[in-house]
């Protein structure tokens, strides 16, 4: 069975997340619409047959992760980080 981890976001960290990363533009500006977006893709995830883990994205170690790699906070660097880059 796949196991998917799922970038997740706390509600009080959604304002200091969008400030550091690059595709702002591409993120709801509010948590409570990203949070909804977040349980439609583990269901839809779930109904196909995988496991979805939640990993709680420290913001601070993220762009950590970015800066000494020289890459972006986009979507694509968020993913790896999630997937075990980050560790």
């Amino acid at each position: 069975m796949t196991i998917l981890n799922f970038a997740y976001y706390r509600k009080e960290d959604w304002d200091r997340f969008l400030a550091s990363i690059d595709d702002r533009e591409r993120m709801p500006e509010t948590w409570d619409e990203w949070h909804e977006k977040f349980l439609q893709a583990k269901i839809t995830c779930v109904m196909h047959g995988a496991r979805v883990a939640d990993v709680v994205v420290d913001i601070d170690e993220l762009s950590h992760y970015c800066r000494v790699r020289g890459i972006k906070n986009n979507g694509e660097a968020r993913a790896e980080f999630v997937q075990g880059g980050g560790k």
